[in-house]
C-alpha cells in the first residue's frame, strides 16, 4: 500500500486541547488561572519598554539630540563689509588685530566670509576664507595671506 496525503495524522500526543482557564473560582483553572497571584507574570499587558522599575532608557538619554564632535573645528566669523568698516587702506588683518579690537572672539580660529563689498586694498592673514571673500578682497587690490 502506498502513503498518500489524506493517510498522514500528527504522532500521538502531538496536538492536545487548549487548556480553557479562568472559569470562575471554583474549577482548577479558575481565579488567578494558573498565574499565581501579582507580580509581572500575573498581568496581561507590561510595556515593553518597562526595565523591571529602573529608570528607563528613553529618561536616562540627554534631552537634545545628535552628539558634539569634540574635533568639529568653530570658526570666529567676520564679513568683508565689517573689515570695510573697520580698517583704512593698505591696512593688515591678522587674528590678534580683530581680537584686539573686539571683532572677533579669542582662541578661536577666524574665517572671513564674503558679505558685503570691499573696496580698499587689504592684507588679510587668518586662518580661513571663502572663495567668495578671496574674490572680493582680490579685486579690491588686496592679497589673502
Amino acid at each position: 500500500m502506498t502513503i498518500k496525503l489524506h493517510h498522514l495524522k500528527p504522532t500521538e500526543g502531538a496536538k492536545t486541547e487548549r487548556k480553557r482557564v479562568a472559569r470562575g473560582d471554583r474549577g482548577r483553572g479558575g481565579k488567578t488561572a494558573g498565574r499565581g497571584t501579582k507580580g509581572t507574570g500575573a498581568r496581561g499587558t507590561v510595556p515593553e519598554n518597562f526595565e523591571g522599575g529602573q529608570v528607563p532608557l528613553v529618561r536616562r538619554q540627554p534631552k537634545r539630540p545628535g552628539f558634539n564632535n569634540p574635533n568639529k573645528v568653530v570658526f570666529a566669523v567676520i564679513n568683508v563689509s565689517r573689515l570695510e568698516e573697520a580698517f583704512e587702506a593698505d591696512d593688515e588683518v591678522t587674528v590678534e588685530i580683530l581680537a584686539s579690537r573686539g571683532l572677533v572672539k579669542k582662541k578661536r580660529p577666524v574665517k572671513v566670509l564674503g558679505h558685503g563689498e570691499l573696496s580698499k586694498p587689504l592684507t588679510v592673514a587668518v586662518d580661513a576664507v571663502t572663495a567668495t571673500a578671496r574674490e572680493k578682497i582680490t579685486a579690491a587690490g588686496g592679497t589673502v595671506v
